[in-house]
């Protein structure tokens, strides 16, 4: 093995030596080199891990083949130009210049980690010198025009790949020749809270993140205390929760990115990852973060929540699940890996409860190969973590989230997880954008999420094969549609979005459908209860000629059919649930193979899927409405991993009180739920339940007590009056809005923003 002769110390001296050489942007502002250095080997070591652990020779395989891949194909053609044949540098708007500092950036992580053939190699080290050069020459300067391409690529893609390079091979690179490769970001990623390609346009969350990365690795590659002090104030800004409306995390768990998408999977797991590395990369520096308690509370309230198993749930992936190289077990990786990071800095009232949490994931799911996926530093400590007997492994956590600042509401129990996804005139219905999630019309119109113990239907090929027309828990007509255009955003005009939870067992969501190019109009409603989940709709109406359908499941049941039951109402389908038809028409069940390509749904230039047909068996339940409905209505259960015998039971286990266009409502043993759309009274076992306005409502009788949340989905009321079936002595335990009023509730819900107001009522 040979050696680039170009030690760093060697480096380092004879550049203070060389008169005139204009090294670094700015003095080092009476910070040591040392401080530098230190903070970019330890994100290097983030990257490629401190030393060889023969533990890890699999993965460090894996590393070496890829780059060696890189290199083997690399053939520089400056009259075309291009680095790799398959990459023509010519057009930016193809994304290749992006694609070839990714290659580079593997490229990079082969040489620096420890343990693979060409670790610290004198010739791959020149070979990668060359490399950067030809990218620099002809693929990205600071006098290149864009020409149209994405901004993003410019300002954050590329940036953060060659920082990583540089960073990686720091040690083998003429350090003249890395000031000038970094050049270019002075014009196009100077500041983490500007976007140059856009001037007015103020960084927000994920991006935001992104390029406070690259600002801070160009500040310690140049020993340029200025940029790094302004990536880390970027960061410090961004642990504030926001109001809204727009962007940021809320204080619900929410995270919009894009004015109106939730993201929380995708672009909010990019932030978590990145201010995580920068949190452990300044530790103890000049630089070091402060004030980070804030990361903490964002990670239980807008990332656990949505982790089942290492898998991050579609509902807030956004366009991301159209795209083939990102799976759920993708973004559950990032978010593990960001969790370990975090771990060290992180309050030992934290550390307790995520370490067990983290370890279940890890050991439930073996089916998700994370040492493929991750980095080797997070692989040794989620190994560590796995074989520490001292860390019990934490059960699947359960409870009722309602996200009231973006649409979403996630029921948790104790074997499986239910998710609701709805929009309004707040939230968008799916967002299209770079070509990306074609197909996606009716992903926010209530679709359902039901994962069980089959941790591989979602990230199975589900995507391109599903009937996107047939989504689990919307309403539709059948209506072909055009693909999503770039951009184009849909908010159903509707304020009506929402839902309350009680108790962390149960809960209440609800939207008023308006769809989108269709006279389809409808009510729907979820009552989430320990065991189930109840679907009532109601007012469904339609005058397009087209027939309209309620779907209750779709199930991807990967390469066969399995064993399904039916009686008298009911559906069993072996390994995930059952369903109960509790009221209207009765349930068509149709099972098919499909078979789809990821080219279908995803055709952007840097995420484009292949061509190849693949097919999946489904089993779909749905309920046929016929066409052109008039006030048409539903109701059924879902009952996961229920048996046969439970599933055929089902229907005299909950009743239904009300079903239409006032009121929808459910009761079960001691708990009522309902939904009033306006102004209505319902009765109950004990009497009538009657409300003066908008709301959504949950009550837990216990004894004498009476447990109640409420909330406003409509977002309209400003108070509402509630009369129990029971006489109210006295309120207590209450929010400062709930108060007795003459034998009744009376709730203030005027700024509430959809949140919940609790209180106890004794009776």
């Amino acid at each position: 093995m040979t050696h680039h002769p170009l030690s760093r110390r060697s480096a380092l001296l004879g550049a203070a030596a060389v008169a005139g050489l204009a090294l670094w942007e700015r003095p080092a502002e009476a910070v040591g080199a040392a401080a530098f250095d230190a903070a970019r080997e330890r994100w290097v070591s983030m990257l490629a891990g401190g030393s060889y652990n023969a533990a890890y020779t699999d993965k460090t395989q894996a590393v070496e083949g890829s780059a060696y891949a890189v290199l083997r194909k690399l053939k520089p053609t400056p009259g075309r130009p291009s680095l790799w044949p398959d990459l023509p540098l010519a057009d930016p708007s193809t994304g290749n210049f992006n694609r070839a500092y990714n290659r580079m950036r593997t490229l990079a992580l082969g040489w620096a980690t420890p343990g693979t053939a060409m670790h610290r190699d004198g010739q791959v080290a020149e070979t990668a010198v060359s490399a950067l050069d030809f990218l620099y020459e002809h693929a990205y300067h600071e006098g290149l025009d864009r020409r149209g391409s994405n901004w993003y690529w410019w300002e954050i893609g590329v940036p953060r790949a060659l920082t990583d390079t540089c960073a990686l091979l720091y040690d083998g690179l003429p350090k003249d020749r890395l000031v000038r490769w970094l050049r270019p970001l002075r014009r196009w990623c100077p500041d983490p809270e500007r976007r140059v390609s856009h001037p007015g346009v103020v960084e927000t969350g994920a991006n935001r993140a992104g390029k406070a990365m690259a600002v801070a690795m160009r500040g310690l590659l140049t020993h340029d205390a200025r940029l790094i002090k302004r990536a880390r104030d970027a960061v410090s800004d961004l642990l504030r929760p926001t109001r809204g409306p727009g962007d940021g995390f809320y204080r619900d768990g929410s995270f919009i990115q894009h004015d109106v998408y939730p993201y929380n999977g995708s672009y909010g797991v990019d932030y978590l990852e990145s201010v995580a590395k920068l949190i452990a990369m300044l530790a103890r520096s000049p630089w070091e973060i402060t004030g980070i308690g804030n990361v903490f509370d964002i990670v239980d309230r807008s990332f656990i929540p949505f982790v089942f198993d290492g898998l991050m749930m579609d509902c807030v992936r956004g366009r991301q699940i159209s795209v083939q190289g990102h799976r759920d077990y993708h973004s559950g990786q990032k978010t593990v890996e960001a969790v370990l990071n975090l771990l060290e800095a992180a309050p030992e009232r934290y550390a307790q409860r995520w370490r067990p949490l983290v370890k279940g994931w890890l050991t439930r799911n073996q089916a998700i190969p994370y040492d493929t996926l991750a980095p080797l530093p997070s692989i040794a400590e989620a190994r560590a973590l796995l074989a520490d007997p001292s860390v019990p492994v934490g059960p699947r956590m359960t409870g009722t989230y309602v996200f009231a600042d973006m649409d979403r509401v996630v029921h948790r129990r104790p074997t499986w997880a239910y998710a609701i996804a709805m929009s309004s005139e707040r939230i968008g219905a799916a967002e299209a954008m770079n070509r990306e999630n074609l197909h996606g019309w009716h992903t926010g119109d209530g679709m359902t999420y039901l994962y069980t113990g089959d941790l591989t239907h979602w990230n199975d090929e589900l995507w391109p094969t599903i009937d996107p027309y047939r989504l689990p828990g919307t309403t539709v007509d059948t209506r072909r549609r055009a693909d999503l255009r770039h951009g184009k955003r849909r908010l159903p005009p509707t304020p009506w979005a929402g839902g309350v939870a009680l108790d962390g067992e149960y809960g209440v969501a609800a939207m008023k459908l308006i769809a989108d190019g269709s006279s389809l109009r409808a009510k729907k409603a979820w009552f989430l209860l320990d065991d189930a989940v109840i679907a009532l709709g109601t007012g469904i109406t339609a005058s397009d000629g087209r027939r309209v359908e309620t779907i209750v499941e779709n199930r991807n049941t990967h390469d066969t059919h399995p064993p399904l039951t039916q009686g008298d109402g009911w559906v069993h389908l072996s390994g995930v649930a059952g369903y109960a038809v509790l009221g209207g028409a009765d349930a068509k069940v149709i099972r098919k193979k499909r078979t789809g390509r990821w080219r279908d749904i995803d055709k952007g230039a840097t995420t484009g899927g292949d061509k190849t047909a693949i097919t999946r068996h489904y089993t779909t339940i749905l309920i046929d409405h016929g066409v052109d409905p008039r006030r048409a209505r539903y109701a059924y259960a879902v009952l996961p991993d229920a048996s046969v015998t439970q599933t055929a039971a089902y229907r005299g286990r909950v009743e239904i009180l009300a079903n239409s266009g006032a009121v929808q409502a459910i009761s079960r043993d001691n708990v009522v739920a309902a939904v009033f759309w306006r102004a209505g009274t319902v009765e109950t076992a004990d009497g009538p339940l009657a409300a003066d306005g908008p709301c959504a409502l949950l009550l837990h009788r216990d004894s004498e007590r009476v447990r109640l949340a409420v909330s406003d989905p409509s977002r309209t009321a400003d108070e509402v009056r509630i009369k129990l079936p029971w006489r109210v002595k006295s309120v207590k335990e209450n929010d400062r809005s709930v108060r007795r009023s003459k034998g009744a509730v009376k709730v203030e819900l005027g700024g509430s923003r959809g949140h919940a107001h609790t209180a106890v009522a004794h009776l």
